[in-house]
């Protein structure tokens, strides 16, 4: 094992007092707000997911606010004097995760978007260490030939004598050939270059092409309790890959319109590999990440992938922080990078929400 350091236009004006009828200097009726069209739903955390299409145009009134529907399901905004988050729900209580448990093979977890730039390495590195940091076993595995993941723990992809390539492709090459230890206590990479790029088209002509990572990885699995698979931005054989080998699926989810727009596609693709692949993979949940609060777009955009997703949806969300691009040039977590920070901290409420989901209750340790 190798080691590592380092109003708008096409609105109409309101019509005038004698025009309503209304006397002059009486308040005039504010107008109905439209309700937008019901979105597509998908099933709760652990179930098969269910497909919507394109999300509808946010309907937007001349300040400038989004016009909600009326909800009586558990996505509707909390009332009371229970703390509500980004989301419109209550927070739940998640308390510190205790001992890992043991009596079975790690728990794979592929975080997958085709589109790029939403956070999906920056994800991996930091639930990969906030988990590890709670006692967990982790294996990070850099999945996108762009090594992006390796880099952000302070790997040079061009100096690796083997990667995960080397691993798929030669049945004498192991897992304990390949992975790496992190200055992160519990916490292993196997890493990635551009050779991984060829692996697509080398694996064309094979049999059971789609299941190779799953038999790559399958006698490690009883060392680690979590395995977290960093996917390129893509909907090809690699990621095909891994949703087989997966038991669950993260998908970080910026929140941006047009990133919105494309998760009827993933949703679809993760629904045949259900169907003809691997039917034990579920979603395990919805990561919106960079979020910001100030502005309406985001706002909207998270509301609408709750009233699309509901409980699905993480309760944690990741807002925008220069924090995580500084702690990627020093190759660091940013749990350990800027442990105090709130993005350090959004991450521990993410490990704490993933465990709290996936974790069984009431086994022995």
């Amino acid at each position: 094992m190798s080691t590592l350091h380092s109003p708008g236009p096409n609105e109409s004006a309101a019509p005038s007092p004698a025009e309503t009828g209304q006397p002059t200097g009486a308040p005039a009726a504010a107008p109905a707000a439209q309700a937008p069209a019901a979105a597509s739903s998908a099933r709760g955390v652990g179930g098969p997911v269910d497909g919507g299409g394109d999300p509808e145009p946010f309907t937007v009134d001349a300040a400038g606010a989004a016009t909600v529907e009326e909800r009586d399901d558990d996505t509707a905004p909390a009332t009371g004097t229970e703390p509500v988050g980004p989301t419109g729900r209550p927070l739940p209580d998640l308390p510190e995760p205790g001992p890992r448990r043991g009596g079975g093979p790690a728990r794979v977890v592929a975080l997958v978007n085709q589109k790029g730039g939403v956070g999906k390495t920056t994800s991996t590195i930091s639930l990969g260490a906030a988990l590890a940091a709670y006692g967990r076993r982790v294996l990070l595995l850099d999945f996108d030939p762009q090594g992006a993941l390796s880099v952000g723990l302070g790997v040079n992809p061009n100096e690796l004598d083997r990667s995960v390539y080397n691993l798929m492709m030669d049945r004498d090459v192991t897992v304990d050939d390949v992975v790496l230890t992190t200055d992160v206590p519990n916490l292993h990479l196997l890493p990635s270059n551009i050779d991984l790029s060829a692996a697509e088209v080398a694996l064309v002509g094979e049999v059971a092409r789609e299941q190779v990572l799953a038999r790559a990885i399958r006698p490690a699995l009883d060392d680690y309790d979590i395995v977290l698979i960093d996917c390129q931005p893509s909907l090809g054989l690699l990621t095909v890959n891994a949703l087989t080998a997966a038991n669950g699926v993260i998908i970080p989810l910026e929140c941006e319109f047009f990133a919105l727009r494309g998760v009827a596609l993933l949703m679809d693709t993760i629904r045949k590999v259900q169907d003809r692949l691997n039917p034990d993979l579920v979603l395990d949940g919805i990561l919106a990440t960079m979020y910001d609060s100030r502005t309406t777009h985001s706002r909207e955009v998270l509301s609408r992938v709750v009233e699309a997703f509901g409980d699905t949806v993480f309760h944690t969300v990741i807002a925008r922080t220069v924090k995580f691009p500084d702690a990627s040039i020093v190759g660091e977590p940013i749990t350990q990078y800027a442990p105090t920070s709130p993005g350090a901290d959004a991450y521990r409420q993410l490990a704490r929400e993933f465990l709290a989901r996936t974790e069984p209750v009431g086994e022995p340790a």
